[in-house]
């Protein structure tokens, strides 16, 4: 071959393979059986004791309206199942008749925010998680505590008692400090999954008869251990754990799970982290119990403002959730409290009323609420480079596709196929990964204040239909978009 020839050869053969990387990649909702059926009260939301009433205002007969309708966005048609704990459970106390407040409680539980948080439950038809305080190692303030919980709320509203609140840092983490100025923690150093079902055995004879919730850990050490609990434990009828992607303290910067915008929407963060469930899903499953992942979000020990509180959150949230929900999670609470960097919204009293900011994350949960009504089922979808893809199927035939750009400043567009009929799409979008604010969620939004927990203006959505048997899609960068397909429970489904 001639060196012009081999020249004319060359350039053609990169014609051709710029042709093909720019071909339209094609996902494929799959015709393969459905999963799990997402259970009804899948996605909660969880608060510290110490900061319910921010939240909820002091007033039984008068709980903040907007907070109230934040949840209800996210729980239509289902009763929410709340968590309240998280750190402050084992700051917390009943005071008790005749005992001195122990060292390490310093907030105090009191009839005026137990008629609030009843209320609460009350107005919400909801189901409460309610934190014990375990680190003070006092079955009697736990019976106590736990007596006027269950009395002054009502079983009806109750879905267990938790003891404590992530034990397997007990024995290594500061409690109290001493007059003398010496750091002193809940547990012996090398307190472990025994010692801990050795306390449930003692506590658990004198708390009233509510199913029990554990080991609310977030340690992954202590997974290998849920089966013994199991056994030793029979009142235990949930299998908690927390789950964060990301941890400030102690972290180089260097580190995986250090907070940056790029490493809360790795795969390592989503996908990856659901996967760290798959030995208490199938402990807890194995025993005939539910496995919730009641404490979830962006960053754990430490504030980012620059990584939680950006639109980066809602995709991460929409994102992680489906994965939870596909690594067989029976349920995951959000957690949020005020001044937190991964708080979800802050409340103000005005004039009377109430208003709100809402965060970007809370847009990813309100997506994740559309496109995954309760009962419906996760869809198998052939994922192509670049687009986080899930699907699902309800009761009533239809099937929602939720495509997810991650990439900062690199727009996509899809095909996809495996699915008939006019779909109706709706966009989750932000001005860009690091926004603060400006996020739209089918053209509506909370904008800066909200005086209803309502989104404003008026919802947009688009048609979109197919040609030549495929649905093209185009995905701005830093988005995601939901498109439902009605009415297909008599159309076959094709690969």
């Amino acid at each position: 071959m001639t060196l012009r020839r081999a020249l004319l050869a060359a350039a053609l053969f990169g014609l051709l393979a710029s042709g093909a990387r720019a071909a339209t990649p094609v996902l494929t909702v799959q015709s393969g059986a459905p999963g799990r059926a997402i259970p009804a009260g899948f996605l909660g939301l969880s608060f510290e004791l110490t900061g319910l009433e921010p939240y909820t205002g002091t007033e039984p007969g008068a709980i903040d309206p907007v907070f109230k309708q934040l949840i209800r966005n996210l729980t239509s048609g289902q009763r929410p199942i709340i968590r309240v704990g998280g750190d402050s459970t084992d700051w917390s106390w009943w005071p008790v008749p005749g005992m001195t407040r122990p060292p390490g409680v310093w907030f105090g539980l009191s009839e005026p925010w137990l008629r609030v948080t009843a209320a609460l439950a009350r107005d919400l038809n909801a189901r409460l998680i309610l934190g014990i305080d375990l680190e003070a190692d006092s079955s009697a303030l736990a019976a106590v505590e736990a007596g006027a919980l269950a009395k002054g709320i009502g079983a009806p509203w109750i879905e267990a008692i938790e003891l404590g609140n992530e034990p397997e840092l007990y024995g290594s983490f500061t409690y109290y400090t001493t007059p003398a100025g010496a750091s002193a923690t809940g547990r012996p150093r090398g307190y472990d999954m025994s010692g801990y079902i050795d306390d449930l055995s003692a506590f658990a004879p004198r708390l009233p008869p509510l199913p029990l919730a554990g080991p609310a850990t977030g340690g992954r050490s202590w997974d290998a251990s849920l089966g013994e609990l199991i056994a030793a434990q029979p009142r235990l009828g949930l299998l908690t754990v927390h789950r964060y992607p990301l941890q400030l303290c102690w972290t180089a910067a260097r580190s995986p799970v250090y907070p940056t915008i790029g490493h809360l929407l790795s795969p390592a963060s989503t996908a990856g982290l659901a996967r760290s469930i798959s030995a208490d899903v199938q402990a807890a499953h194995g025993h005939g119990l539910a496995l919730r992942v009641d404490e979830m979000n962006t960053i754990s020990c430490g504030s980012d403002d620059g990584v939680a509180k950006t639109f980066a959150s809602a995709l991460w949230a929409l994102d992680a959730l489906f994965a939870m929900a596909h690594a067989g999670a029976d349920g995951v609470n959000i957690h949020s409290f005020p001044g937190s960097t991964s708080e979800l919204f802050q409340f103000a009293p005005m004039n009377g009323s109430w208003r709100a900011a809402v965060d970007p994350e809370y847009y990813g949960l309100l997506a994740f609420a559309r496109a995954a009504p309760p009962g419906s089922r996760i869809v198998p979808v052939g994922g192509i480079s670049g687009i986080r893809a899930w699907a699902t199927r309800d009761g009533q035939g239809a099937m929602r596709l939720v495509l997810i750009n991650v990439h900062a400043r690199r727009g996509e567009t899809v095909a996809i196929r495996g699915v008939r009929g006019t779909a109706l799409l709706e966009r989750l979008v932000a001005p860009s990964l690091a926004a603060a604010a400006g996020v739209t969620l089918a053209g509506q939004s909370f904008g800066r204040q909200t005086w209803t927990g309502l989104l404003a203006g008026d919802r947009r959505t688009t048609r979109v239909v197919s040609g030549a048997g495929l649905y093209r899609v185009t995905l701005p960068p830093a988005s995601a978009a939901i498109l439902t397909f009605a009415g297909l429970r008599s159309a076959k489904l094709r690969n």
